[in-house]
């Protein structure tokens, strides 16, 4: 391939990169979605202990922060939490209803691939999902092609708002090593 036409393949793709960076949601505007308007004052959860401990395995690694903020009403549990991708952190917004997992959104995505997460079409089969035991979901979520890291996270994040809101709730995970 010559060189001119090999440069404009190559540079030609980076806008499409990039577009798929950005903010799609506010936290502001996710916590008034999932509030119906109404949203509560934030809290606090500190991550010591043995949370700490459960958190760093649902994770694969510990939780940069010793706290997270929250957001309770009801049944409802809202979270806005991190977790890297390939190399930077994708924000996501979840909300947890009575131990299942409600709706879960790409807020924030920095990352350079990946950004198809935030679709609907994926973000769908999310819904009405659980922990399992072993502190996992608890049932598979399909993958997408390209974006293995990102999808990665949200599975993360996901598990882990659904554990954080047991530990809001005072209920016990029975958990198996």
């Amino acid at each position: 391939m010559r060189p001119v036409r090999l440069f404009i393949i190559l540079f030609g793709l980076l806008p499409l990169a990039a577009a798929a960076r950005g903010t799609y949601q506010t936290p502001q505007d996710f916590l008034a979605e999932a509030f119906d308007g109404q949203v509560p004052e934030a809290r606090v959860l500190w991550l010591t202990g043995t949370r700490r401990e459960q958190v760093k395995r649902i994770l694969g690694h510990p939780y940069p922060a010793l706290r997270v903020r929250y957001w309770l009403r009801g049944a409802r549990s809202a979270w806005i939490l991190d977790e890297t991708g390939k190399d930077r952190p994708i924000t996501f917004g979840v909300l947890v209803e009575n131990g299942r997992l409600a709706r879960i959104r790409v807020l924030v995505f920095r990352e350079s691939r990946g950004a198809e997460i935030r679709h609907p079409f994926f973000t769908e089969q999310f819904e009405g999902l659980k922990l399992d035991p072993r502190l996992a979901l608890d049932r598979s979520i399909d993958g997408i092609s390209g974006a293995t890291l990102s999808v990665r996270a949200m599975k993360k994040i996901a598990a882990l708002a659904l554990y954080l809101d047991t530990q809001v709730r005072g209920e016990h995970v029975p958990t198996s090593p």
